[in-house]
């Protein structure tokens, strides 16, 4: 399939939502006859180079794996002044932008190859030379970084040209539950038939097929267009109001995800498809996540769409938890539990689920085993009850200055999933929903 459209997309960042979503999308949909990458790292970018533009991406479906080829595919340096350059020139001739970095803080960076400073020249570009409208999809793990990046760019634009400027580009902010990942070949035996990066690169992308990427309204001026904006990627749905969809995704299915590998490396599986040989810690994880995150999140958002009803939830946990177990994600326990600080932190997925649940009225008993469960990958002393929760957790929510009263909850929570853990451990890991520990 060649790039035959009239459409330029631009990315920042190589990583797997980028090459297996926004890319994989943009050259599905055949609008693009143009894709451009940002990427730091000069071993991925000459891999591509080598490889004529191309590179493959392995997408799990429910019953198989699938190579894909796609490209040409320009991977430019923005270290370099020469792709620097080329890349200016490629933001003010895009339709479509999207960031996929670590985290909304690598927008600005020192140095001229930074995200913000790049963006801020080819959008000036674009609209000095009357470029196309565009839209930029922020697709970093965080509930504002649609206005974090637009705000850093604001900051690199004469304020004279700003109007010019903003006339011409919509940021968008991204819910994207998609499972993804980068893994370096032949674990086991496990990615022995999977289709490197490149030839001889030894990193593979493992995507799971999903591609219902909720996004925010697009919106622009009907001055500034001679005629309604149209997305080259047609696959993504728009939201007037992404937050309640962002919490359901945080506090739903990152939170599950996170609980699933918890409890299951308690468990001692290895792999998160493992957990089907286990079926009371399924109906665990499910009644978690219905019964609590659902609950309380139905109750927040109730009428405003028709996820957050008993029916609708429902569908979207059974749907999320099937995907999860797909044994051709090939997803280790390992790797979705990694960094447990950050997963523990007091506004992220397993404390803001209980503080959520709390506020509506909710226990979230099987969610404060989850976030002593994490505790124990971090120290598994942690375990025992000599030592309280909070010496581990209270540094972890300092710069947060939460409530006394609300964190007091949320600790006695906790104290007792550890408790609860323990039996479960000494009785042979029995039913874990059987498991009360005495007062």
């Amino acid at each position: 399939m060649a790039l035959t459209g009239k459409r330029t997309f631009v990315g920042f960042g190589f990583g797997a939502i980028q090459a297996g979503l926004f890319l994989y999308e943009a050259f599905r949909s055949g609008k693009f006859g143009r894709l451009v990458v940002a990427e730091v790292l000069p071993d991925i970018v000459r891999a591509i180079g080598q490889a004529g533009g191309h590179y493959s991406v392995n997408v799990a479906h429910q019953d198989r794996v699938e190579a894909a080829g796609i490209g040409p595919v320009e991977l430019m340096n923005p270290a370099l002044e020469c792709d620097r350059a080329r890349l200016i020139d490629a933001v003010a001739a895009a339709d479509e932008i999207a960031t996929a970095v670590p985290s909304v803080q690598h927008y600005v960076s020192h140095g001229p190859g930074s995200v913000h400073r790049i963006l801020a020249q080819g959008l000036r570009n674009k609209a000095a030379r009357g470029g196309p409208p565009a839209v930029l999809y922020a697709a970093e793990n965080h509930n504002h970084a649609a206005e974090r990046l637009e705000e850093a760019i604001a900051g690199e634009i004469p304020a004279v040209e700003r109007p010019q400027v903003s006339a011409r580009i919509r940021y968008l902010n991204t819910v994207i539950g998609k499972m993804s990942g980068i893994v370096t070949a032949a674990r086991d035996g496990r990615q022995s038939s999977l289709a490197p990066i490149a030839p001889g690169f030894d990193r593979i992308f493992l995507v799971e097929s999903f591609n219902r990427i909720l996004i925010s309204r697009i919106r622009f001026d009907s001055a500034a267009a001679a005629e309604p904006f149209m997305r080259g990627i047609n696959c993504f749905q728009e939201k007037d109001d992404l937050l309640p969809f962002e919490e359901a995704k945080l506090f739903g299915h990152n939170a599950t995800h996170a609980l699933a590998a918890y409890v299951g490396a308690i468990r001692g599986v290895r792999w998160i498809a493992d957990l089907r040989d286990f079926p009371a810690l399924l109906s665990f994880l499910r009644a978690a996540f219905i019964e609590e995150s659902g609950n309380a999140l139905i109750r927040k958002h109730s009428g405003l769409d028709p996820l957050f009803t008993p029916e609708g939830y429902r569908e979207y946990a059974d749907d999320l938890l099937a995907r999860m177990v797909n044994p051709f994600l090939q997803d280790s326990v390992e790797r979705v539990g990694r960094d447990a600080e950050r997963k523990l932190a007091w506004d992220d997925r397993l404390i803001g689920t209980m503080r959520i649940a709390l506020r509506m009225g909710i226990i979230p008993r099987r969610y404060a085993i989850g976030a002593a469960a994490a505790l124990a990958t971090m120290d598994r002393s942690a375990l025992e009850t000599g030592r309280s929760v909070a010496s581990w957790l209270e540094p972890l929510w300092e710069t947060s200055s939460p409530q006394s009263d609300e964190k007091q909850a949320i600790l006695d929570l906790i104290d007792v999933g550890r408790r609860t853990l323990r039996r479960w451990i000494d009785s042979d890991y029995r039913c874990l929903d059987e498991m009360h520990p005495s007062s």
